[in-house]
């Protein structure tokens, strides 16, 4: 057993999992090496036990045209010693479902592709004639009103006298009497079967993560991406440029930098701050830019001596990342806020260190969560108070300076578009990756501006 797995179950996330926590889980899962058409194997092999335990004569199974159709195909196939199977489907669309189709020609069942609403027409008799009818039409897919020929379907699976076995969730109007779910219940009331996806597919970080990235429309216009404002330097200059750097990379369209410091960089947009730190004096300036940013990411290189300017931001923000020196007490809270200490910051936080071991570790981060906190190490801890999370990528050359700044901007940049828990997980993951990348050649020599470049293609998969 890999010793981090050990004990790792507790944090496993139970009840309904979402549809697209689900496409994470799976992207994780195959990035470790079970592939969908091993799990569609595992899930169409469950639901055939199912059926089994039924001891139909006459099994009809409807088949639609994405990996749902596919476990279904793979139970057809399990199934084939059955006296009569027929499996009515819709053209394949993805691979997996595509080869589950052409395996089903060489086995004992009948099948009948359907185009349109008048393919269904000539079909009747074995929908009235079967035992059981296994929906595995559309799954976590269902939304909307139904097509043809979906509609036609459904409306004569209704009509039949047949017990309808339900795959995932039931196709809109479909009158099941049992759901199957495979590895978490996607509605209410699902039984729920185990296929075989590695624990750290669900409790870690992974490539996975990145399908809850919300597509941007051709049509997007500027500032569509996010809008985000640093608030930062002072006694440190550098620490806010990297993370305004780090966001521009992430996906947002404008950073801001509102600092004492100024580094000319063409791509951010400098506010100044006069003086050599940030007062109150400032207060009317910042919390007017706060009200036009998305997203705010406040702390690096500010010093000790602005925390009553970091409590009036918090106030005032809608989503915040707060790192660094924001992290003191009274800790800062905006409406949605990420944190994102590394050990001494968050002992300084919650007024004791995390402990070494793992587990405990994310227990007391889970415990010390009112917002959402990203603990930086060897391993990252993500916890919102309810999930944690873990993050495997990263390498010791990070220890350099600023790479927990070009961390801060990713979450702010993705903050403005995902939830507080979803941007920290993905930031982390993206972050850790970039690092390994970007230390390939120079090692510990790395700096953390060399990563700037392999963030968006970690991200975004371009490179």
């Amino acid at each position: 057993m890999d010793v981090m797995m050990a004990g790792m179950r507790e944090f496993l996330e139970a009840g309904v999992i979402s549809a697209g926590r689900m496409r994470a889980v799976e992207g994780n899962a195959t990035s470790l090496g079970l592939s969908p058409l091993m799990m569609m194997e595992s899930a169409g092999r469950a639901l055939a036990d199912i059926v089994r335990g039924y001891d139909p004569s006459r099994l009809l199974i409807l088949c639609g045209k994405g990996n749902n159709g596919g476990d279904g195909m793979v139970a057809a196939r399990c199934l084939q010693q059955i006296d009569a199977v027929d499996v009515v489907y819709l053209a394949p669309a993805t691979p997996e479902a595509a080869a589950q189709a052409s395996l089903l020609r060489g086995c004992a069942v009948a099948t009948h592709p359907v185009r349109c609403a008048t393919d269904v027409e000539p079909l009747r008799r074995i929908f009235d004639e079967a035992d059981v009818i296994v929906d595995a039409l559309l799954g976590t897919g269902a939304s909307g009103t139904l097509r043809e020929p979906l509609a036609t379907l459904v409306t004569r699976a209704n009509e039949s006298s047949a017990r309808i076995v339900a795959v995932d969730i039931p196709t809109p109007g479909i009158r099941a009497a049992r759901i199957v779910s495979f590895h978490r219940p996607k509605v209410e009331g699902a039984d729920v079967v185990d296929i075989g996806i590695p624990l750290e597919a669900e409790v870690c970080t992974g490539p996975g993560d990145l399908v809850l990235l919300p597509a941007r429309e051709p049509g997007a216009h500027k500032g569509a991406g996010g809008e985000v404002l640093v608030v930062g330097g002072g006694p440190y200059q550098g620490a806010p440029y990297i993370a305004a750097l780090g966001a521009l990379r992430a996906g947002a369209d404008i950073v801001r930098v509102a600092s004492p410091a100024y580094i000319p960089m063409p791509d951010l947009i400098y506010e100044r701050l006069e003086g050599d730190r940030i007062t109150g004096d400032h207060l009317e300036t910042i919390l007017r830019l706060v009200g036009r940013a998305d997203a705010v990411v406040c702390g690096m290189g500010l010093g000790d001596a602005s925390h009553d300017v970091v409590l009036a931001v918090a106030e005032t923000a809608e989503k915040a990342v707060f790192d660094a020196d924001a992290l003191a007490r009274p800790l800062p809270a905006a409406k949605e806020t990420i944190y994102t200490p590394h050990a001494a910051e968050f002992a300084r936080m919650t007024g004791a260190g995390p402990p070494d071991d793992l587990v405990m570790r994310a227990r007391s981060v889970k415990a010390a969560a009112t917002g959402t906190i990203l603990l930086k190490g060897p391993v990252d801890v993500i916890s919102d108070g309810n999930r944690v999370r873990f993050n495997r990528t990263g390498t010791p050359a990070m220890t350099v300076g600023g790479t927990g700044d070009l961390l801060a901007g990713i979450a702010g940049a993705l903050l403005c578009r995902l939830p507080a828990f979803e941007a920290a997980c993905i930031a982390a993951y993206v972050n850790g990756r970039a690092g390994m990348r970007a230390a390939e050649e120079p090692g510990y020599g790395m700096l953390a501006t060399d990563m700037l470049g392999y963030i968006p293609r970690e991200l975004f998969g371009h490179g």
